[in-house]
């Protein structure tokens, strides 16, 4: 069974930074390619950044430039450093991950951009 635990949400002025953490279970984690999504209020789910278990990034066009995805595999974690953010990025931030035909997600973390 995986289990992902995101944390590191919070609220942000316009132009701040924060990072969000994701915490997986499993020895296997290594081999596991990563993303993260977010969720705004009435909008559908949409992929953020994913890193590969070789360590290769794909990011939104969106977030491009301001943030970067990464992982510690001695820790089991996968983290998003967020910079300059704006208030567009205000959402539900989830951890996930597909392994064969099974797709993972954490309960997700609150990101909120406002002044």
């Amino acid at each position: 069974q995986v289990q992902l635990v995101e944390s590191g949400g919070g609220l942000v002025l316009p132009g701040g930074s924060l990072r969000l953490n994701c915490a997986a279970s499993g020895s296997a984690f290594r081999l596991w390619a990563m993303g993260w999504y977010r969720q705004a209020p009435g909008k559908q789910r949409e992929l953020v950044a994913t890193i590969a278990s070789g360590g290769g990034t794909n990011y939104a066009d969106s977030v491009k430039g301001r943030f970067t995805i990464s992982r510690d595999n001695a820790k089991n974690t996968v983290s998003l450093e967020m910079n300059s953010l704006k208030p567009e990025d205000t959402a539900v931030y989830y951890c996930n991950t597909k392994l064969s035909s099974w797709v993972y997600w954490g309960q997700g973390t609150q990101v909120t951009v406002s002044s």
